[in-house]
């Protein structure tokens, strides 16, 4: 029985899928899917309390006048680091039994182009795509403006794919 790596061996087109490599085709009652509503509540949560939605806090960190969100950037790095490196160590799967693949990733302009454009927007509008909905929940209305903003650049982004630099 052949699995989906064994036919599909062009791992960086597969990357640009929504569709992940692991997906599961498991079917699931609605309520299966409440623990993400928990996860991302506490998720806000943590956003709010860490002051990672302050518009003021984002300025601070583009105009080089504070540490706080480089710290909290930098700690996110290093969890992430340990996190991968004991994934590959240990060989840990998922929470359904996948084996988890990583795929080494070719350099190219198109992530300069697209880093510059995600940071200029992050700067003009004091959000990056997490705190967008932490922001909508605690009140910030016009962040919904910047949301429908950041869903039509991803549509747009899809929509044009083929023809961008990767």
């Amino acid at each position: 029985m052949k699995n989906e790596l064994d036919t599909n061996l062009d791992f960086e087109t597969r990357s640009l899928d929504t569709i992940c490599v692991n997906d599961s085709q498991l079917e699931h009652k609605w309520y299966h899917n409440l623990k993400y509503v928990f996860v991302g509540a506490l998720f806000g949560l943590v956003f709010i309390k860490a002051e990672i939605i302050s518009w003021y806090r984002i300025q601070e960190m583009f105009r080089f006048q504070s540490f706080h969100m480089y710290g909290v950037i930098g700690s996110a790095v290093l969890v992430g680091i340990i996190s991968v490196f004991l994934i590959k160590k240990f060989n840990i799967k998922t929470i359904y039994g996948e084996t988890i693949v990583f795929h080494d990733k070719t350099f190219n302009k198109g992530q300069v182009i697209g880093g510059v454009l995600f940071g200029l927007g992050w700067a003009i509008t004091g959000a990056c795509p997490g705190p967008i909905f932490a922001q909508i929940g605690t009140g910030v209305t016009v962040m919904i403006v910047t949301l429908f903003f950041a869903i039509l650049g991803t549509w747009v982004y899809g929509y044009f794919r083929e023809k961008l630099p990767h």
